[in-house]
């Protein structure tokens, strides 16, 4: 104690940190749990696998560039092979995947384009998730003429064609491909995710805890944030996994209608062999359609079987299954 009797600087009460302590423990004990329980499903392994290896392709291209590839050769964009006397070239030891039309290296867009897929889905779906969260929250708990505006305009956001309205929204605006990413988290978050959030808020609006929060003098933003959304946010990870996917999917459609801002990714190279007449060429071609199909195939099914895991994990009717 201090002369004046108050506790020295930066003294905490023994009560209070072995409450923090003991939060702290809960929270690490469930999230053991909780990865035992995701491991135990072998599809969302399988999709967390595939997640990394895209991952180490989007850390792989930057180094290749800076060490083992040229960039007048293997730049996604302005690469050219110079030793290849036809364009498209096949897959080769210089090109392990071959060329475009232009003569630039498959590989590299490959991976170049991996790093925009996954800022793109992941900046949707955080915007995704925090807005639907919270007007999921509000909806449920003050109901009325809050729950009325924000469900009528999930109903329109709802039955709009979402592709139609992106490619409009692109060729009027110009998006580039942050931008795009917050149009899909602005029509993800007030449309259909935030009813199924707000139909999980309404079923933690009843719960005892709630009504011993307000009779203890609660407020309703101290309610909402505190002991609402908490509880919402393993719902608002599961439909996260999912909005990543419709994201990079939704990319991969107005790149290769080629009215979306963006130096390369893998709508673009299906784009270009389109344009260049060998979309249809059948197996002649393969190396020009199959590598970016593939890619935007699998990141998008990874993220949907982690996010079906997930389900399993944090749906108690599906757990004991």
């Amino acid at each position: 104690m201090n002369h004046d009797g108050r506790p020295p600087e930066g003294f905490a009460p023994a009560g209070r940190t072995s409450l923090w302590a003991a939060r702290v423990r809960l929270a690490l004990r469930s999230s053991r749990e909780t990865w035992r329980a995701f491991a135990a499903n072998p599809i969302g392994v399988v999709g967390v696998a595939i997640i990394l290896i895209f991952g180490l392709m989007a850390v792989a291209h930057p180094l290749l560039m800076a060490t083992l590839w040229d960039p007048t050769t293997y730049d996604p964009v302005t690469g050219f092979g110079f030793d290849e006397i036809s364009h498209p070239a096949p897959p080769s030891w210089r090109h392990l995947l071959g060329t475009d039309p232009l003569g630039r290296d498959i590989l590299s867009q490959l991976t170049a384009s991996t790093t925009s897929a996954f800022v793109l889905g992941l900046v949707a779906a955080l915007v995704t998730v925090g807005i639907a969260t919270m007007v999921g929250a509000l909806a449920a708990y003050y109901g009325g003429v809050v729950d009325a505006f924000f469900m009528r305009l999930a109903d329109l956001i709802i039955i709009l064609p979402t592709i139609s309205l992106l490619i409009v929204l692109t060729a009027l605006l110009g998006l580039n491909l942050f931008q795009l990413a917050l149009v899909l988290g602005v029509l993800g978050g007030f449309g259909g995710t935030a009813v199924v959030i707000k139909s999980q808020a309404l079923s933690i609006k009843v719960k005892p805890y709630i009504e011993a929060a307000q009779l203890a003098g609660g407020g309703p933003w101290h309610i909402i944030l505190v002991h609402i959304v908490p509880n919402l946010l393993p719902l608002s990870l599961l439909y996260m996994m999912f909005t990543v996917t419709g994201a990079i999917f939704s990319e991969a459609v107005l790149s290769f209608f080629g009215i979306l801002h963006i130096r390369m990714s893998w709508g673009i190279m299906i784009h270009t062999a389109s344009t260049g007449g060998y979309l249809l060429g059948g197996a002649s071609y393969w190396w020009l359609i199959v590598p970016a199909g593939a890619a935007i195939t699998l990141l998008c099914s990874s993220f949907y079987l982690v996010g079906r895991a997930l389900d399993e994990v944090v749906n108690p009717r599906l757990r004991g299954r």
